[in-house]
């Protein structure tokens, strides 16, 4: 691996857990029955509830959904629609769309 990309990676590592701290301050500054441990820090999506099967698969396998990425179903940031994906795939190689 070049150095380049240790160091980018080194970078995206910092601010992912930067943003991970953030959230969970935000939350814990809040008083007990307001915390939902899941929103927005400085647009970034984060979800710090347990997962559920529901969550995960809204996250990951939602082929009706427009969207490409979607919030996590736990941790910070987003993950790929792989039902979307798969969905509009699916339509192109059958001619429609």
């Amino acid at each position: 691996m070049k150095r380049e990309d240790k160091g980018l990676r080194g970078l995206i590592s910092a601010v992912g857990l930067a943003l991970l701290a953030a959230a969970v301050v935000k939350e814990a500054r809040l008083p007990a029955a307001e915390r939902t441990w899941h929103g927005k820090i400085v647009g970034v999506p984060y979800d710090l509830r347990r997962p559920t099967w529901d969550r995960v698969r809204q996250t990951w396998w939602a082929p009706k959904d427009p969207r490409w990425v979607t919030p996590r179903a736990f941790g910070i940031g987003w993950g790929l629609n792989l039902g979307r994906i798969t969905a509009l795939a699916g339509s192109k190689m059958h001619g429609h769309g």
